[in-house]
């Protein structure tokens, strides 16, 4: 989940910007979150639910977070009454549930197809705009739209009856609708707070979110003991899923993120949409050779497609920008 929002960088003057430098870190960003994606779903094999991990993911980041945050920025961390129920409904709806759907997806799909879906949140989005805003919107997003349709039932082979599981596809449709809102909410919030700060309290409030309805006192620790054991394409591994649980954590949580925003202040958010496009490649990439999830011909050219109509949507409601 890379897709980024301009308005959450730091501005950084034109001369001291440095394009290489950007795409650069934004590639490392994008491959932390592709193979977080499989080591999440081996911590799920072990009997771990969507509920839990996401329970853990969110939990732990946020210590990290807020320890940084009180660190370097502790007056930034206070807020108002006013941004209060908007920090709240941006950590809730927005990060808990885009999370919490795509463990799900990812649960039940290839983890590349539940990318897809949850990356044709752009396209809600304009939609969004054009109908409930009145916002004026390029034709171009039509053909993005039929594109990601297109590419969808591909990826689905629909001719045999649809192959991907149901729930599943309902779930990663569910973690792009909420990755929308994550979007249009955090846009708000983020025109006065910084990007570490406003991510913290997201955290924070999907942690509260989790500590309410999975209580601690029901967290299989025992899980935590236990080893993953990936048929990988170079053979057996058995990795402790502590460690892949640290990975999720520190590296495609924290610093996956903190790359993105500095990225972020290298690049334009038209720019670095189409990078981010490339974690579902990616992500497939790191499932076929660590959990050897394959994917037929017609479904990886379904999948290009589908990022074809994806970066047609996201250039009709906003066009590129050079800060």
């Amino acid at each position: 989940m890379t897709e980024p929002i301009e308005i959450f960088s730091s501005v950084t003057p034109a001369k001291h910007r440095r394009r290489a430098f950007g795409y650069s870190v934004y590639l490392i960003a994008v491959l932390l979150f592709s193979i977080n994606g499989t080591a999440s779903k081996a911590i799920m094999s072990v009997g771990m639910s969507p509920e839990h991990l996401s329970q853990l993911r969110a939990t732990c980041s946020f210590v990290v977070l807020l320890i940084a945050s009180l660190v370097t920025r502790p007056r930034a961390m206070r807020t108002t009454p006013r941004e209060f129920g908007l920090l709240a409904a941006y950590g809730v709806l927005g990060v808990t549930m885009t999370q919490y759907l795509y463990f799900v997806a990812i649960h039940r799909l290839p983890v590349g197809v539940a990318l897809l879906l949850e990356f044709t949140a752009p396209i809600m989005i304009a939609v969004w705009l054009r109908y409930a805003r009145k916002q004026q919107v390029k034709k171009q997003l039509w053909l993005g739209l039929a594109l990601a349709l297109a590419g969808l039932a591909l990826v689905a082979r629909v001719w045999k009856g649809l192959t991907l599981d149901g729930g599943g596809v309902l779930a990663g449709l569910g973690a792009a609708a909420a990755l929308a809102v994550y979007y249009l909410v955090g846009e708000k919030s983020a025109g006065t707070r910084d990007p570490l700060t406003l991510t913290t309290w997201s955290f924070g409030f999907a942690t509260a979110f989790w500590a309410i309805a999975k209580p601690w006192n029901t967290f299989p620790w025992e899980l935590l003991h236990k080893h993953a054991v990936l048929e990988t394409t170079f053979g057996q591994f058995n990795l402790p899923v502590v460690v892949l649980a640290s990975y999720m954590v520190l590296f495609g949580s924290v610093i996956a993120f903190g790359l993105v925003n500095l990225s972020l202040r290298h690049l334009s958010a038209s720019q670095a949409s189409v990078i981010g496009m490339c974690e579902p490649l990616m992500a497939s990439a790191v499932a076929w050779s660590i959990l050897n999830e394959q994917l037929a011909l017609v479904q990886i050219i379904g999948g290009l497609v589908v990022l074809a109509g994806i970066v047609l949507a996201e250039l009709s409601r906003s066009p590129s920008r050079t800060r």
